[in-house]
């Protein structure tokens, strides 16, 4: 009988198992190398969607998890974490726009809401964009998607944990997995702390594969590095997410933006130092191009750049629920995480408990490495 766990990681996914296992009644210990929200949590374009996605069984566990995140701030009295607002995107190129139209047409295949606009529908719903930005027609809108603040919903869910009688350990790494006849008996921190387990949930993020390798299991990755820029409050209304050519971007909380583009994440380096920079021409790039597309963002700075690291299995798939060769060792790793984690974490604990969650849970196996 599973009476105590333990969840390796503080971040969206361990949040989330951690309140779903305390919600169902067992007693569980979350551990993090840092702080809560430290690290690709705190780091993140936490766009919720599933835009796109592939195969079929990722594309609707993507789609189950928007409307977990929608129920749960249904749930919750003055919940500020979830915005749906919707996303638009648009091309500027025939290559992009064949893209585009392809992506529409095998969401729409697949019952996701989607449809096109026209500049003037555009700017209806987004009036401070630059007109001349926009393409008369074929801009793609998702009016379901939108974007979470992941600090605080893992605050909500850490608290209310806390709350339920979760402990909550901070600032103190795993160091040690104690393995014996095919189960973890027991978890080994920095400070020297024994923590026995009747089980564990592998929640570490972009450091999933050490964690699996203390387990004696190899978990292949390969992350890759997501670079955010914050702006200073700016005087412009922005509702929604924005994947324009030259820039992506959405409100983040204080009259603040959040601004991306895939082209910007390979401008940081590791210098000799081991600090991470970003080059500032490709800053000031993306700042500019928000500027062309939103002019009334003319006069914001940059409060600060962040640069994430994405924690992206092998094939690019989540990894979710226990391990064959070590059944009380469990696995909620995964890019999306700000998308899956509510839906995807109820589903782990559920597992872990004994429950059968097989269905959801086999195109996403650790075994399929």
């Amino acid at each position: 009988m599973v009476e105590h766990v333990v969840v390796i990681g503080a971040g969206v996914y361990g949040a989330a198992v951690t309140a779903s296992l305390t919600r169902r009644g067992a007693r569980v210990t979350v551990v993090d190398a840092a702080a809560p929200a430290g690290g690709t949590s705190g780091a993140t374009f936490s766009w919720t969607n599933s835009c796109g996605k592939q195969p079929r069984p990722y594309h609707d566990l993507s789609v189950a998890s928007m409307a977990a995140h929608r129920a749960l701030a249904a749930q919750v009295p003055h919940s500020d974490w979830y915005h749906e607002g919707g996303n638009l995107e648009w091309a500027d190129d025939e290559a992009g726009r064949a893209r585009l139209r392809k992506k529409v047409e095998g969401v729409l295949d697949y019952g996701y809401e989607a449809r096109w606009l026209t500049r003037a529908e555009a700017l209806s719903l987004e009036p401070d964009m630059n007109p001349a930005e926009l393409p008369d027609e074929e801009i793609a809108y998702f009016p379901q998607e939108g974007w979470i603040e992941p600090t605080r919903l893992i605050g909500h869910l850490l608290s209310t944990s806390v709350r339920g009688g979760a402990e909550l350990v901070r600032d103190d790494a795993v160091t040690e997995l104690e393995v014996t006849d095919r189960l973890v008996r027991a978890v080994r921190l920095a400070s020297g702390r024994r923590i026995a387990a009747d089980a564990v949930v592998n929640c570490a993020g972009p450091r999933a594969d050490r964690i699996t390798d203390l387990a004696g299991l190899v978990l292949p990755m390969r992350n890759t590095r997501g670079v955010l820029i914050y702006t200073s409050p700016a005087a412009v209304s922005v509702s929604r997410v924005i994947h324009a050519p030259g820039v992506h971007l959405r409100p983040d909380g204080g009259g603040r933006l959040l601004l991306h583009t895939h082209e910007i994440d390979s401008a940081a380096h590791l210098d000799d130092s081991g600090e991470i920079s970003v080059e500032q021409a490709a800053v000031d790039k993306v700042i500019e191009a928000g500027r062309a597309l939103y002019p009334g963002m003319r006069a914001v700075t940059v409060e600060s750049v962040r640069v994430g690291e994405r924690p992206i299995p092998g094939d690019g798939l989540p990894v979710l629920g226990r391990a064959v060769d070590l059944p009380n060792f469990h696995f909620a790793v995964s890019h999306s995480g700000a998308t899956l984690s509510v839906h995807a974490g109820d589903l782990v604990a559920a597992e872990v408990l004994g429950e059968d969650r097989d269905a959801a849970l086999a195109p996403f196996r650790f075994e399929r490495f």
